[in-house]
This record gives structure tokens, C-alpha cells and sequence, in this order.
């Protein structure tokens, strides 16, 4: 569509507002996007959109001055005379010629090292400037996509929500926001008053001013890994910098710097800075990374755009606008798209208070997807582009045939269609307008084999409700498991209902009969011991046969503290092997037995029949815990700042042998400590210890989440050791064990030339654990992680050496890690 009628539908579109309206572009009538156009000597602005249209919304008649400024043009000050509304301006750019050609500079030192220098010597004094304020923010965020398959994977991908075209192609993702931000030098608040997704009246966007908080004063800004800011207190050991040319801005001086990263490989940027000379401030930047830089091998290129305006009344150059350009793919999708964000209205000299800043760093105002039309046509700074208004316009019109019980039943049956893969994969059967569904897991894929069923089904069947007004819901499951070996077939199942979404509170009974390894964490993954078994007759997991009923619940008492309990009653009965089947037969190898304390002995048993009940209390505190609050949940935030703690008491108690009887009080501390590019450092302490025990049942000894098959696939790498045996070191008395680690997420690797071209990161780990009467047990690792080939990246190995009683042991761990 051109621009003529590009602004016909946008003059007809807030024909009824009080704002000045028209088109930047430039010499050869070619729009101009992004253009910064505000009033003089305040912080009332907008930018143009993709067609050069632009509204600067002012509601009193008078004398202006408007500012139109554009990164390589001439910037223009218009003088204009209101006396009526809407007012149209429109205005012609001139390329600035000295900002055309790049200057070839000739001297032994670099011009632009000076520039940068200065830079660096005022950074945090810049940074210091803008370091308290509030703000009005306005965000918008849309992406596309290009030629998209109509499967993927053999799935149907649909028209995403009727954005896509006969060509599928379209806007698959449309939203705006307006809020309030708050910012102190250690916290950021920010207020949504209103949010718009286009086709979903009840979604709320995710474009928001604390995901965008990018600050290119700092070190590092955080773009899914940690680039280093062109001017960081290191820079010099990241960036190449040449000087293009120098240009005056009004009275200002403007540096256009290129920067380039020394080697391909480093967390760098690629781009131009302009700096102000003297003050060393931002007058704009334009800068990009590749997916590999920031370890998203899918992302193609990200750019970051921002422009500053500078302020008369304050003296100095804050953030105007802001953009993110994004192209990435996958599967055969190509996405293209852009958050666009526009800040307003600051306040540099804000009086905040105990009160300004809690834990609470997002709230979004109740009703705020609720807005208008008219509401929007008149808050939102930057108007809508034609491709956005068509957008707009088609989903709307198809959004309550969507939502029709109709059309959702006709989707429904469709989808419900029984077919011949499903005993593969298994069925779901949904009612979308009711929101309740219907799931049958595969008899097929959830069919495993264990020493002690032989090969047996494991399948799930299962129920939802989900009422959204209320943002409650509950749920009924089963499990079917019936072992061909043992003839026994173990029906287990449960309900559970969740009250609201503000605290999270919840209740859930549960019953029946299953088999249980032994540690009830469940380290040995089903398909790896099968494998393990089958393969290498390796039969490390252990069973015990329970029959059980518990109560439990949970809820936030408040922020940063959450409460759990249950109660129940167990029956627990030893357990034989009965299938001694093979893939791989070695001739000097055969099965141990199913009792973990003599693994030779095919008749004994680790315990006695018996039955027990057991209350458990439990306390997650999560300090300096922030949240995000909607008008109808809570969502916490994970602080790595501080520590996270768990304190529990078990008491089993009315045993049918007193002597099983027992208390047990144990506690965690946990952590993820961030060092900016340097990587991540995690730690997981636990420990307990187990009180008023006579002869306490093997099924209740604190057991540790060893690994001898050498697979990893609980992807927490510190609740678990690498090639400690299962039950070698299980204790009835007091415990305590130490994981840490630290991903250097490619800070080392990357500098080592050939080796930086795989992506690898560098992980070393270090565990121990100590029980009583035994010597401490101890793991030292170091591993290579983002393994794989192009997009796909998520394997890891470990070289692992473990110390236990003076022996050493080597061994190499495969795992996952997403």
C-alpha cells in the first residue's frame, strides 16, 4: 500500500483527535521510519512508524517548536502556529552531507580510541544522570512470518490465529502497551495501564519496559547472554573502533564511531555509536549481534536501536526511543519483527519514598486489556501502519467467529478424530469452549521394561477443567501399570484442585497401588534403566511395592514464603525379581538381585512388610523474592541476588512395627550467582538428620540421586552425582552434601582461536557428601556444554573423577542441557 493511502486511513482513523499529524520523508518522497519528532524543550515525543506517518499529540493552541531528528539527515526545527486541530505538517528530511561518505583518517593513533576513552572516563557519571526517574513508556511489538509449512513435524501449524495469508505469510503476533516505569539505581518498577493483543481480548502483551530495560552505559547489557557495551570498562579488549565522521547537530558535536568485535566469536557488537562530544554522552546507537554471539543459535541477527533527545531543563541526553529488530528460524518458519518502545514525560528529580519500590517489579491494572478503541486512538504515540491496522481490523472481525461455540466445536471435532497413530502417541479428546479435556497416553511408548514387572504398560489416563473468569481448575488422573512378568496389575490415581492464582493454593488427594524405587527423587529415568537392562544388564533400579492414600495442600502465606503439608498411610511389600529377558546377553554378567543391600542374594529382602503413616510439613522462603502481579495471578520471579531456602519435618508415626516409627528434619539452600559474562555460579546444599529412630525401614532412609548408567537427564546438575552408586551410602542418621558448579557460558572457550568456531562453553563442578561412619565422598568435573550441530544444541559431556576411601574413579557422564 502507498503512502498516500497509507495516510488517508490514518487521517480517517483519529480524524477526532487534538494532535499535530503528517509525514516525514525524505528528498525522493521516501517515508522515513523511526524518525524521533518532539516539542522543544520537553520530553513530549513520538517517533514515525514504518510508513513516515507520525501524530504528536498536543492539546493547546499557541506557538511550537518541533524537533524532527534522524540518524545521517539534517536535523530540522520547525517553527509552527496552532489555531486548530488536527494540524497538518508534513515534513522533508535532507540527507546530511557530511554524514554521507566515510572519512579515510591517516595518524598513528586512532582517532576514535580518543573519543571512546573519554567515554569510558564518563561513563558512570553519565550513567549516574539517569540513574533515578519515572517515565510514561509505549511499546509495541509485532512479528511476521514468511512461507510457513503447513506441518511441522507432521502437525498441522494452522493459520496462527488467521494471520497468515494463501501465501502463509502475514503478522502472526500483534501488541501494544502503555506504562508507567519507575527506576532507582537498583530497582525498576513498572505499572502497565493498558495492553492490546491484536485477535485476543483477554491476552495481555509481553512487550514490556522491564524485558527492553537495555542500558548501553553499563558493562554488559543482557540480551538472552551478556554483550559487552561498547564503551565497558574493558571494551578496548573486545572492539575495534574506527572513527567515520564528525557532524554537528545544532550546537553539538556528533562522533559517528564504527565498532567491530577483534574476533568474530566474542559476546561484541557490530554497529556505529554516536557519541556528543565533550559530554560523551549517547547521541544515538545502532547496533547488532548474531545468534551465535548471544548462544541463540535460531536468531539470525538481532539489532538494537536507540536514540537520545537532549534536554534543555535538565542538561542532558536521556533515552528517546528504542528498537529491537529480530529475524530468526527453525523448522522451516523465518520470523521478522520489531519491539518498538518510546519514552515520555520523565522525571529526574522523583520523590520516592520507603514505600516506592517493594517486590513487586510488574503490576498490570485491572481491565488493562479491557481498553477501547477510542482509548487507544487516543494514548497511543505513534500510529498504527497500515499492515497494523489490517492486522487489527482482519482479527477482530474473525475473533468472535473464533470464539464461538460453534467454530471452537467444529475445531474440536476435527482435532478429536481418532487416528490410527494415536495408539502411538496416544488421544487427547478436548472441549475448547468448555475448557475441559480428555487424555489417553500411548499403551505403546509408555510401555517399559524392569527386572521386577518384565516388561509392563504405564499408561496415564487423565481429566482437566479449567474455569478461566475464576483462574481455578482441577484435575483427575490415573496410571494403569500392569507388569507381564509379575501377573500384577497396580491401578493408582488422584485429584487435585487449585484454588486461585494469587497464591497458588492447592489441594490434592491421592491413592491406589504402584511400585516405588527405593529413593523416592527417582534418579534412574524409566527408558535409561531399560536401556541399561536390556543392553548391558546393568538392573540398577530398585522396587518396592506401595499401597497408599494421602491428603496434601499448599499455599503463599505471603511473598517469599510458601507452606506445604500431607498426610497419609502406606503399606510397603518387598518385591522379587521375575524377568531375566535380554537384548544383549554377556555370558559372565547377570542380573542382581531386587534388594539393594545384597545384590547377590536373590531371596533376602531390604525390609519387612509393613504399614506406616507420615505427616510432613514443609516451608519454601525465598528471600527478596520479586513478583509480577495480573489482575488475576501472581507470577514470582527467581531472585539469584539471594538464596533460596526449604525446611521440612517428617514424623512417621502408628507403624505396625514400632521400631519403623520416626522423625526426620532436613533443609536446602540453593542459588544461581550471576558474574556477568563470566558465567554462572550455582550451588545446592542440603542436609538433615533423622531423630527417635529404633530400626528405621530401608523404604525411609535418605537416599542420594547417584548415577552409575553415566546419562544425566534431570538437566539440574547440582541435585544429583555423577557416579555415586544409588544406595551404596544411604543413612538413618545425619547427612549432608555440597553440589556446585560454574558455566562459563563460553566466556573462556570463545577466546581460543578453531575451538571458539564449535560453540562449546566450559563447566566445571565439584560435589561431596557426608554420612557417619563413612569417609567424605567427593566428584570433581569438568565438562562441555551447547553441544551439537547448527541449531540443535542441547547435549553435554562430563569428564567426571570421583575420591571415595582413598580410591579414585574416572568416568565420563552424557546428559541434556536446554
Amino acid at each position: 500500500m502507498n503512502i498516500k493511502i497509507s495516510l488517508l486511513l490514518f487521517i480517517s482513523y483519529s480524524i477526532s483527535q487534538a494532535q499535530i499529524t503528517g509525514t516525514v520523508t525524505d528528498e525522493n518522497n521516501t517515508p522515513l521510519p523511526f524518525v524521533n519528532i518532539y516539542l522543544q524543550g520537553s520530553y513530549n515525543g513520538t517517533t514515525s512508524n514504518d510508513d513516515g506517518i507520525y501524530q504528536l499529540d498536543i492539546n493547546k493552541t499557541g506557538n511550537y517548536t518541533i524537533i524532527f531528528q534522524y540518524l545521517g539527515f539534517k536535523t530540522l526545527k520547525k517553527e509552527v502556529k496552532i489555531t486548530a486541530y488536527p494540524y497538518q505538517l508534513d515534513i522533508v528530511l535532507k540527507e546530511d552531507a557530511l554524514a554521507l561518505d566515510e572519512v579515510q583518517i591517516s595518524t598513528k593513533d586512532n582517532p576514535a580510541h580518543r573519543i571512546i576513552r573519554a567515554a569510558i572516563a564518563e561513563k558512570d557519571k553519565n550513567l549516574k544522570k539517569t540513574t533515578n526517574f519515572t517515565a510514561d513508556f509505549y511499546s509495541r511489538g509485532i512479528y511476521r512470518i514468511k512461507d510457513a509449512p503447513e506441518k511441522i513435524m507432521g502437525f498441522e501449524l494452522g493459520d496462527l490465529g488467521g494471520g497468515l495469508d494463501s501465501t502463509r505469510s502475514g503478522v502472526v503476533y500483534l501488541s501494544e502497551t502503555i506504562s508507567k516505569i519507575t527506576k532507582s539505581e537498583k530497582e525498576f518498577k513498572e505499572n502497565i495501564l493498558a495492553s492490546k493483543v491484536s485477535g485476543d481480548d483477554s491476552g495481555f502483551s509481553f512487550n514490556q519496559a522491564s524485558e527492553v530495560n537495555f542500558n548501553v552505559y553499563t558493562n554488559l547489557i543482557n540480551l538472552g547472554e551478556n554483550i559487552v557495551s561498547p564503551i565497558a570498562n574493558y571494551a578496548f579488549n573486545y572492539y575495534k573502533y574506527t572513527l567515520v565522521n564528525s557532524y554537528y547537530e545544532g550546537e553539538f558535536l556528533i562522533n559517528k564511531i564504527k565498532v567491530a568485535p577483534k574476533k568474530t566469536t566474542d559476546n561484541a557488537f557490530t554497529g556505529f555509536i554516536y557519541i556528543v562530544e565533550n559530554s560523551w554522552e549517547f547521541f544515538a546507537v545502532d547496533l547488532s549481534v548474531t545468534g551465535k554471539q548471544i548462544q541463540q543459535p535460531m536468531v539470525k541477527k538481532l539489532t538494537l536501536k536507540q536514540s537520545y533527545s537532549y534536554s534543555e531543563k535538565d542538561k542532558m541526553w536521556p533515552l528517546f526511543s528504542q528498537s529491537i529488530d529480530f529475524i530468526f528460524g527453525m523448522f522451516g518458519i523465518n520470523v521478522d519483527g520489531r519491539f518498538t518502545g518510546v519514552y515520555s514525560d520523565y522525571n529526574f528529580q522523583p520523590n520516592f519514598t520507603k514505600t516506592t519500590f517493594t517486590n513487586e517489579i510488574l503490576s498490570i491494572e485491572d481491565k488493562a486489556n479491557k481498553k477501547d478503541s477510542l482509548f487507544w486512538k487516543n494514548m497511543r504515540p505513534i500510529p498504527l501502519t497500515a499492515e497494523e491496522m489490517n492486522d487489527y481490523q482482519l482479527k477482530d472481525s474473525i475473533k468472535v467467529i473464533r470464539q464461538s461455540e460453534k467454530y471452537l466445536d467444529s475445531i474440536d471435532l476435527k482435532r478429536n478424530k481418532f487416528k490410527i497413530m494415536n495408539v502411538l502417541t496416544g488421544y487427547n479428546y478436548s472441549n475448547t469452549h468448555e475448557k475441559w479435556g480428555l487424555n489417553i497416553g500411548s499403551p505403546v511408548f509408555n510401555s517399559m521394561f524392569n527386572t521386577v514387572q518384565g516388561w509392563h504398560t504405564n499408561m496415564d489416563i487423565s481429566y482437566y477443567k479449567y474455569y478461566k473468569d475464576e483462574n481455578r481448575s482441577f484435575n483427575i488422573r490415573s496410571k494403569i501399570d500392569y507388569g507381564l512378568s509379575d501377573d500384577q496389575l497396580r491401578l493408582s490415581g488422584g485429584f487435585t484442585y487449585n484454588f486461585n492464582g494469587k497464591t497458588n493454593s492447592y489441594v490434592s488427594i491421592n491413592g491406589g497401588r504402584k511400585i516405588m524405587q527405593f529413593n523416592e527423587s527417582e534418579p534412574i529415568a524409566p527408558i535409561v534403566n531399560a536401556v541399561s537392562s536390556l543392553f548391558f544388564e546393568d538392573n540398577y533400579a530398585k522396587y518396592y511395592d506401595k499401597t497408599f492414600a494421602s491428603i496434601s495442600g499448599g499455599k503463599e502465606i505471603f511473598n517469599g514464603l510458601r507452606m506445604n503439608s500431607s498426610i497419609s498411610y502406606e503399606n510397603r511389600k518387598p518385591l522379587f525379581n521375575n524377568a531375566d529377558w535380554v537384548i544383549l546377553n554377556k555370558d559372565d554378567e547377570q542380573y542382581s538381585s531386587n534388594n539393594p543391600l545384597e545384590p547377590e542374594n536373590y531371596t533376602s529382602t531390604p525390609f519387612d512388610e509393613h504399614s506406616i503413616y507420615k505427616f510432613s510439613l514443609g516451608a519454601t522462603i525465598k528471600f527478596g523474592q520479586k513478583y509480577i502481579s495480573y489482575p488475576d495471578r501472581k507470577i514470582n520471579v527467581y531472585e539469584t541476588k539471594y538464596p533460596a531456602l526449604n525446611i521440612g519435618y517428617i514424623k512417621g508415626f502408628a507403624a505396625s512395627d514400632s521400631k519403623y516409627n520416626y522423625d526426620l528434619v532436613q533443609a536446602r539452600l540453593y542459588q544461581d550467582l550471576k558474574f556477568g559474562n563470566k558465567g554462572t555460579f550455582s550451588y545446592n546444599i542440603k542436609a538433615g538428620k533423622f531423630l527417635n529412630t529404633d530400626e528405621l525401614s530401608f523404604t525411609d532412609y535418605k537416599h542420594f540421586n547417584g548415577n552409575q548408567t553415566h546419562v544425566n537427564l534431570d538437566l539440574n546438575y547440582t541435585n544429583s552425582f555423577n557416579l555415586l552408586p544409588y544406595y551404596n551410602l544411604s543413612t538413618d542418621d545425619q547427612y549432608a552434601e555440597f553440589h556446585a558448579q560454574h558455566h562459563f557460558n563460553g566466556y573462556l572457550l570463545r577466546k581460543i582461536p578453531l575451538l571458539n568456531k564449535l560453540q562449546f562453553q566450559l563447566v566445571v563442578g565439584a560435589k561431596a557428601l557426608f554420612t557417619p561412619d563413612n569417609k567424605p565422598y567427593s566428584e570433581y568435573s569438568v565438562g562441555l556444554d551447547n553441544i551439537g550441530f547448527g541449531k540443535f544444541r542441547f547435549l553435554r559431556v562430563d569428564y567426571v573423577r570421583s575420591y571415595f576411601n582413598g580410591k579414585a574413579t574416572n568416568g565420563v557422564v552424557f546428559g541434556l542441557s536446554f
